[in-house]
C-alpha cells in the first residue's frame, strides 16, 4: 500500500529552533559589521596620528612651475618630521601673502646666504658661487621683481621653481622671502604621476625626485 505524500507540519519546537538560528545569524552579521566599522575607524585614527606626529601629507601639484621635475597634477608625498630646509630641497609652502593654495618650489638659499642672478646668462649665484642646476627646464632669464644681490633673512628661504621662466617665486614681491614656518613639508617622492593626454601615465616616474 502506497503512502500518501505530504509535507509534515513543523512543530512548535522546530519553529523556535529555526528562529533561534536566524537570530544568532543576525547577531553574528551585526557583530561583523561593527567589527568592519571599528577597523575603518582605527585605520582613520592611525592615519590621523601619523599625519599629526610625522607631518605626512599628500599634495597635488598644480601648475607648471616645477617642470620637468614635477608635472601639473602629480601627486606627491611630503613630510615635516624633524625637517630643517636645505639648499636643493623641494618643499611645499603656504603663505598668507599668496593665498591658501600650497606652492611647490625648490630651496635656493637659506637664512644668512646671499642670492644674485645673472639674467643675461641665466645663472644663479649663492654666496658668490654659481649653482649647478641640472634639474631646471631652461636658464633663469626672467627677472620678475628681482634687482641686485639680496641676503636671505634668518629663518627665511629663497625659493624658485625649476621651470624658471614660468614660475612665480621669491623673485616676485607677492611671495618674496618665505618664512620657514610656512613650510608644510619636504617633497619626498611622487606617489601618482600625472596622466598625459598623449603618453598616458608614466609609472616609471613613481619614486624619489632627487
Amino acid at each position: 500500500m502506497e503512502k500518501d505524500n505530504y509535507d509534515p507540519v513543523p512543530d512548535e519546537q522546530d519553529l523556535e529552533g529555526t528562529k533561534a538560528k536566524e537570530t544568532k545569524k543576525r547577531k553574528k552579521n551585526t557583530r561583523m559589521e561593527l567589527y568592519d566599522w571599528l577597523q575603518c575607524l582605527i585605520g582613520a585614527l592611525t592615519a590621523g596620528i601619523l599625519i599629526f606626529m610625522f607631518g605626512i601629507r599628500v599634495v597635488n601639484v598644480k601648475g607648471h612651475s616645477m617642470e620637468p621635475t614635477l608635472l601639473d597634477s602629480d601627486m606627491i608625498l611630503t613630510s615635516k618630521l624633524l625637517y630643517t630646509p636645505k639648499n636643493g630641497d623641494v618643499v611645499v609652502v603656504q603663505t598668507d601673502s599668496y593665498g591658501p593654495e600650497p606652492l611647490v618650489k625648490r630651496v635656493i638659499a637659506t637664512g644668512g646666504q646671499t642670492v644674485d642672478i645673472d639674467f643675461e646668462n641665466g645663472v644663479v649665484y649663492v654666496d658668490g658661487a654659481a649653482l649647478d642646476e641640472p634639474y631646471i627646464a631652461e636658464p633663469t632669464n626672467t627677472r620678475e621683481d628681482f634687482y641686485g644681490e639680496v641676503t636671505v633673512p634668518d629663518g627665511c628661504l629663497f625659493l624658485m621653481g625649476d621651470n624658471r621662466n614660468r614660475s612665480t617665486d621669491s623673485r616676485t614681491s607677492s611671495i618674496g622671502m618665505v618664512d620657514e614656518r610656512c613650510v608644510i613639508g619636504k617633497v619626498l617622492f611622487i606617489v601618482s604621476p600625472a596622466e598625459s593626454p598623449f603618453y598616458g601615465r608614466d609609472l616609471g616616474r613613481i619614486g624619489s625626485i632627487y
